[in-house]
């Protein structure tokens, strides 16, 4: 607490009552009472102390205060500006009578006098406010020097919590496009009807800088699983309910859903993933769900989807033969493609424009063990995605469809989301169920992250990264959502950044067909080998069954004739020291060993 913030004041409290008797003071002479002179008799009886003995304590002395003050809290409260002033025979909303007005009030003599005045008050204002900027740049014009000494860091800058009393997951971040001053986030159980009782389905916009409240309160039929802004129209939000529905909402409207589409047209299981399409209305979008179905929406008209895709990789079109849909990705420079993650590990790469379903699945890669939690391009280098599933995240090529180009080792922990740094190539972020974010580099570092932090004791459950790269929103299992900020270096383009992670990929690319060419190689030889062995074992089934078993026993025989061979040598070894010690064997001993010997020796057999 700091001194000058705040004056420390405690105010004892005490009846009149338990005063006693009121004093009264007065103001007069010094007077003498009493005289006692010394006794003599006392001082003779004194006995000085030798030694005197005193305890001291080595350390210091030490209080400890302890102060209880009452949380502070920061309530915002907007101004909604509109256009007033006019007469009321004007209508505002009428273009030719404010037009009309507006030229005669500019004719009068007062006008110009008046709005001289006022002009002279607002400059007066605004230069007090400017007086001091501190926020000013003052070397604009200088070149960016490169940081490359400063170590990997991150910082929290704030910490959103959920204000339910029953918490839900941060299941899906989104910042708001202009300016990222705010962030909308999704809240939702995602455990399958083990949801509590009475848990609320609310999600929430935050405002950056006033973590106590949310600004706004999005109020769904169903909790929201995924949540987007409009990149064109900063009041729309696009959301994916657990019951499979589309809600949309525009935040000039207030908290209620502008739009929802209808159940019979909608996903059967949760909206695990939302996305918007680059259209000249920035209307139209799509979602995907664990039911296997891509459907394409237009926000104008959601009572049902403009097209449905099914995940069937067999390209039979059955939905029950369909992966589940976990993840999307879609990029604006490639508007043919698009590509989703599955339950199943697989990554389907698709394409909008084919003219039949089963022309719109292109190819598949093979992915992870499990459900592919995150699926994104990397913003410089389309061509090369980061795929996040299991334990693992993988860096994959459209070039090479066997096996991933690059990936990082194999964690301790389960990884359940990651995404591209927008202003870096070659760094990445991944979050994981023991509560850390690593920041992977791979330019600095291949094999381990650049930074590792632990955010909080839960499973983080989400990630998003602001567009400046710098600030990067963590969500958890538990509904809180952490707001961090990265070192400068983690959000600077290093100098020939771009062209290092460019020859990493297509070096990786290269090596990794190779690779997959050595491979099918060898898997056409074995398929040689096996037919091969196929033709052998043929031939030798149709040869004669006593040859084989004469051959056998031939063998047999021979082995056991060697290992007596073998007994036979060492026994004549150890004879000439036998023969040193005087025998005592009986006749009959003698007769019985070469009687077992004679039974123990083998019959000759033809060679």
């Amino acid at each position: 607490m700091a001194a000058g913030a705040m004056e420390i004041v405690y105010v004892y409290v005490k009846k009149r009552s338990e005063f006693g008797k009121q004093c009264n003071f007065s103001d007069r002479q010094a007077e003498l009472n009493i005289d006692i002179p010394p006794n003599p008799e006392l001082a003779e009886q004194f006995v000085a102390r030798n030694p005197v003995d005193m305890g001291i304590q080595c350390s210091t002395s030490m209080s400890e205060h302890e102060a209880n003050t009452e949380r502070f809290e920061m309530e915002t409260r907007g101004v909604n500006h509109v256009e007033g002033g006019w007469p009321k025979d004007v209508n505002p909303l009428e273009l030719e009578q404010t037009i009309r007005f507006r030229k005669k009030v500019e004719k009068d003599e007062n006008y110009i006098n008046t709005i001289m005045q006022l002009g002279l008050v607002m400059e007066h204002c605004i230069k007090q406010n400017n007086a001091v900027n501190i926020y000013q740049e003052y070397f604009d014009d200088e070149e960016e020097v490169e940081v490359t000494e400063e170590a990997p860091a991150a910082k929290t800058i704030n910490v959103f919590r959920d204000p339910q009393d029953i918490k839900r997951s941060a299941t899906h971040l989104s910042w708001h496009p202009d300016g990222n001053r705010k962030l909308a986030v999704a809240y939702s159980c995602l455990n399958f009807q083990r949801a509590p009782e009475n848990m609320s389905q609310e999600s929430y916009i935050w405002d950056l800088e006033n973590p106590n409240r949310p600004e706004t309160v999005l109020k769904p039929s169903s909790a929201l699983v995924t949540l987007e802004y409009n990149p064109k129209d900063s009041h729309v939000l696009l959301g994916g309910c657990y019951n499979g529905q589309i809600a949309c909402w525009d935040t000039r409207k207030g908290s209620l859903v502008a739009e929802l589409s209808t159940i019979e047209f909608s996903h059967r299981d949760p909206v695990y993933a939302t996305i918007w399409l680059q259209s000249k209305t920035g209307t139209e979008c799509f979602s995907a769900s664990t039911d296997g179905q891509v459907m394409w929406w237009d926000i104008r008209k959601l009572s049902e989807p403009t097209e449905v895709v099914i995940m069937d990789i067999t390209k039979k079109e059955q939905l029950e033969n369909a992966l589940g849909a976990i993840s999307l990705e879609f990029e604006s420079t490639l508007p043919t493609k698009f590509m989703v993650g599955t339950e199943q590990g697989i990554v389907i790469s698709c394409n909008r424009k084919a003219k039949t379903p089963a022309e719109k699945i292109v190819c598949t890669f093979p992915g992870h063990h499990g459900p592919v939690y995150a699926l994104q391009r990397n913003p410089f280098y389309p061509k090369n995605f980061l795929t996040i599933g299991d334990w693992t995240a993988r860096i994959w090529s459209e070039e090479s469809r066997e096996s991933s180009i690059m990936w990082t080792k194999y964690h301790m922990a389960y990884l359940t989301d990651g995404a591209w740094s927008p202003v870096r190539p070659a760094v990445f972020f991944t979050t994981k169920m023991d509560g850390t974010l690593d920041i992977w580099d791979f330019v600095f570092k291949q094999c381990d992250p650049a930074l590792s932090l632990k955010v909080c004791d839960e499973a983080l459950s989400c990630l998003r990264v602001q567009d400046n790269g710098c600030f990067i929103a963590c969500g958890s299992q538990l509904g809180t959502t952490t707001l961090l900020e990265v070192s400068q270096g983690l959000c600077s383009l290093q100098r020939n950044e771009k062209n290092m992670a460019s020859s990493i990929f297509e070096r990786e690319t290269r090596r990794e067909k190779i690779l997959e060419a050595r491979h099918r190689e060898m898997r056409l030889k074995e398929k040689g080998k096996a037919e091969g062995r196929d033709d052998e074992l043929q031939e030798e089934e149709a040869a004669d069954l006593q040859e084989l078993v004469a051959a056998a026993e031939q063998e047999f025989f021979d082995i056991i004739f060697a290992e007596l061979k073998k007994e036979e040598r060492e026994a004549m070894k150890k004879q000439p020291a036998a023969q040193k010690q005087p025998s005592h064997e009986t006749e009959e001993e003698v007769e019985g060993e070469e009687e077992v010997e004679e039974e123990g020796a083998p019959e000759e057999t033809p060679t």
